[in-house]
Parts: structure tokens; C-alpha cells; sequence
């Protein structure tokens, strides 16, 4: 099989090891550790996908609070930078629960589409893995490292 033809279905990790955003971030940091991956899909309890947590998360908790940059005139208060931004640091550094730092609405892809668009998908939206839904339900992952082992004669 060419990699222009294969499809996300036979690559992917069917099953992933998924957390719930009730969870504590400590157990989060755990299961990613003692699992040896770098990102978890977040799933209610229906199973629905409702937001990914990845290494990317956890460090934006670690990182100093930068405030946005703003100028006052005529008694407004006139942003430079998002002040949405700031607050969703806020809330990630602060964050005990899953919920408080994970990434809602992923970017996700269906088991059918080809290794190629799946490529352009991640390198458009810059993510590192797609959370793989057939409706709201997640029925496996495809990380940029499957991607490269499909290349694998």
C-alpha cells in the first residue's frame, strides 16, 4: 500500500488511552508518564470527545503570567494583545482539574481520510495528533510519528 493511498484507519492507534476531565492534572502527568505518550485525548462519561490534553497544556501551566500589553487614552483602555489569551493562561496555570487545562474542541479527522490530507491537516492547524471520530465518538488516534512510520517501505 503507497502512503497516498492509505487511509487514517490503518495507521492509527485504535483504543487510545483516554482521561476524563474530572481527573486531577497529577494524574494526568502520571498516566502520560508511566504510558510513555506525550497527549490524551479528554472523553466524558458517555465516551464523547470533549478536548485533548498534551504536553504543550501542561507547560503553558509552568509558564510566568505575562500580562497584556495595553495603553490608556481619553480614559479607554486600548489592547495590544488579546486579553482573552491572558485569561486562558490564567486558567490553565491555575487549573487543578483536566477540565481547567486541557484543549476543548480538537481538531479532529475520520478514519477514512487519506495519510496525506491527515498530514496537511497537522501541519495547517500545528498540531502533533489527531484525535480519530467517527461522530462524537473516539475511536482512535494518529500522531505525526505514525504518519512518519506509514513512509516506512
Amino acid at each position: 500500500m503507497s502512503v497516498t493511498t492509505a487511509i487514517v484507519k490503518d495507521f492509527m492507534t485504535p483504543d487510545p488511552v483516554t482521561i476524563q476531565p474530572t481527573e486531577t492534572v497529577e494524574a494526568a502527568v502520571k498516566l502520560m508518564e508511566t504510558r510513555q505518550i506525550s497527549g490524551l485525548p479528554v472523553v466524558d462519561d458517555t465516551g464523547t470527545l470533549v478536548g485533548i490534553l498534551s504536553e504543550g497544556d501542561l507547560l503553558v501551566r509552568e509558564a510566568p503570567f505575562q500580562a497584556p500589553l495595553y495603553m490608556t487614552l481619553l480614559g479607554s483602555i486600548i489592547y495590544f494583545e488579546s486579553p482573552a489569551q491572558f485569561h486562558q493562561h490564567m486558567k490553565k496555570s491555575l487549573g487543578m482539574l483536566v477540565q481547567d487545562i486541557m484543549t476543548p474542541h480538537p481538531v479532529t479527522i475520520a478514519p477514512d481520510v487519506s495519510l496525506p490530507q491527515a498530514a496537511q491537516l497537522m501541519l495547517d492547524k500545528k498540531v502533533n495528533r489527531l484525535p480519530v471520530v467517527e461522530g462524537d465518538r473516539l475511536v482512535g488516534i494518529v500522531t505525526r510519528h505514525d504518519l512518519v512510520s506509514a513512509l516506512k517501505p
